[in-house]
């Protein structure tokens, strides 16, 4: 039990010192974060929006400024978390395979990548949350937190698909920014005239949309589209596991198999030349 805690926390440790020294990172969590919600509330205006949640079924009438902040929040949270999981993951790839090549335990890597992830998540969530109340009081802040920590979630084993699988980083970059704009702007009801129709459910962070703007304006709480986002998250990471065990897949050849030869059998090492002895030049020397 010690030797996995000792992996765990020692693969954790460089994973959370990777994200630390993303600068950019931190700069946009400090200001992308604030100036963004900040931008949707002021600059949207503050007329009704009505709107009938599916997640309650209620008929609500939120404003139009604060409805915006909250889906600004969400892609603000999901971009950084995205973002930073991608960030991490592309530069440290290679890493990761000598890590494994040598024989360090990829479970133990996975679990640090997954831990980062909850605390990056988690720490942005309650960032955005608080600037989203320095705004306007939301009626279920913990609610909100959890939906934005959720998305991040999402969003942050996106980034770890990305980086697992594109060879690019301007294409993992580019994949990020434009399925959270595509996410969030079609099921936001300012912005989207389809924002009620029903193929929205099946978005990435449709349950963290729903919970997040059940927590802004009802006082109804909604679980199920928690669970539904974190199902979300399910599946994502899973296939960012199945990235990072291809990513780091071993190049050694297998002790076990039988080396290449004829029939599958050993291979067929030449005899060495034996040079001509004394004997050998006497007969030749009779022989003529």
């Amino acid at each position: 039990m010690r030797f996995h805690l000792t992996r765990f926390a020692v693969a954790t440790r460089f994973t959370l010192l990777e994200h630390g020294r993303n600068r950019f990172a931190m700069m946009l969590v400090i200001l992308f974060v604030p100036v963004w919600t900040s931008l949707a509330y002021l600059a949207m205006p503050d007329a009704p929006a009505r709107m009938r949640l599916r997640a309650t079924g209620e008929a609500l009438a939120p404003h139009g400024n604060e409805l915006t902040a909250i889906s600004g929040a969400l892609n603000a949270v999901t971009l950084i978390t995205g973002f930073m999981m991608f960030a991490a993951t592309f530069s440290g790839s290679g890493f990761d395979r000598r890590l494994a090549m040598a024989g360090y335990p990829r479970a133990h890597l996975v679990l640090a990548k997954v831990t980062a992830l909850a605390l990056v998540s988690a720490a942005v969530a309650a960032y955005a949350t608080a600037v989203i109340c320095l705004a306007w009081p939301p009626r279920q802040p913990l609610l909100l937190a959890a939906s934005l920590f959720c998305a991040g979630l999402t969003y942050g084993a996106l980034g770890v698909v990305f980086g697992s699988l594109l060879r690019r980083e301007v294409e993992g970059m580019f994949a990020i920014v434009m399925t959270s704009i595509i996410d969030l702007a079609l099921q936001n009801p300012i912005t989207s005239s389809g924002a009620d129709n029903p193929v929205m459910r099946y978005l990435p962070s449709y349950g963290a949309m729903q919970a997040s703007t059940a927590a802004g304006f009802s006082t109804s709480p909604v679980p199920g589209h928690l669970a539904l986002q974190l199902t979300w998250f399910t599946l994502a990471a899973l296939v960012a596991l199945l990235g990072f065990r291809h990513s780091t897949r071993t190049c050694l050849p297998d002790p076990s198999a039988p080396p290449p030869g004829p029939g599958g059998g050993k291979a067929g090492v030449p005899a060495p030349r034996r040079t001509a002895g004394p004997s050998a030049k006497a007969s030749g020397t009779e022989a003529h």
